[in-house]
């Protein structure tokens, strides 16, 4: 008797650990990558190493190396390394900037979908069930909005890249809507990095005769900050508009 009475039990836990399932891998996979020290190709350094022996590759198995790359760039934001910002900048250097910023754009929205799915699954029905008052209030803006607001976040790097591959889950946002600005919100900053990216060469030439490291850091400058912050306004004018107008429209109408 005892035991057809845990037999429910346990039943009703497997739906619970199989909403989490998708995110537990992705955490797991995330501390075995830390854990095999797969960080350390990930640098200006490696690059510099070896970028010759790079570029042979890819100039020798060209097709094969710009699927590798979309699919390694797609697994990597799914499972949430910090690697965005350099993978892209090896992606032009490797493709140029304009076949690695197709290739990013690609890799980097196939990954974002999969780890949105992942906590959507996790968090995503049963959070938004339970908020209420003003968090309620900002989430039903967000959702009637969302692929506003969606734009203007991708395009201006206010929070990190795996925060708003997440955050979107704890709404209704509709996978359609969160592909497609994802994609659109990410290229201006793909093509950014990936025009950066080809020409590295010679800040990677400079830093080597200089006996120094070069960092992402030395390669992002004020104008380049200010031309995203610019595209983010452009992006949100139509949010304001609308808010404006509803505003100003009588409530009876």
């Amino acid at each position: 008797m005892a035991k057809n009475a845990d037999t429910p039990a346990r039943g009703s836990l497997w739906p619970t650990a199989k909403r989490f399932l998708p995110l537990a891998i992705v955490v797991a996979g995330l501390g075995f990558a830390y854990l095999m020290g797969w960080q350390r190709f990930f640098t200006l350094d490696f690059l510099a190493e070896s970028r010759e022996s790079l570029t042979s590759f890819v100039a020798s198995n060209y097709w094969l190396s710009t699927i590798g790359f979309t699919a390694l760039y797609a697994i990597a934001v799914a499972f949430s390394f910090p690697a965005a910002s350099i993978l892209t900048i090896f992606s032009g250097f490797l493709f140029g900037w304009l076949t690695g910023s197709v290739i990013v754009a690609i890799g980097a929205t196939t990954g974002a979908s999969a780890i949105f799915l992942a906590a959507r699954s996790a968090f995503g029905d049963g959070l938004r069930s339970r908020v209420g008052g003003r968090v309620k209030n900002l989430a039903d803006g967000f959702e009637k909005d969302a692929f506003s607001y969606l734009l203007v976040l991708r395009i201006a790097p206010v929070f990190p890249f795996f925060i708003m591959n997440i955050a979107p889950a704890l709404f209704n946002v509709p996978l359609r809507t969160y592909v497609i600005a994802t994609f659109l919100g990410i290229l201006p900053g793909v093509i950014a990095y990936s025009y950066l990216g080809q020409g590295i060469g010679s800040v990677l030439d400079a830093a080597e005769a200089a006996g120094t490291s070069a960092s992402v850091g030395d390669l992002i400058t004020t104008e380049i900050t200010l031309a995203f912050a610019a595209l983010a306004i452009v992006a949100a004018i139509p949010v304001v508009i609308k808010k404006w107008r509803s505003r100003k429209t009588p409530s009876g109408a």
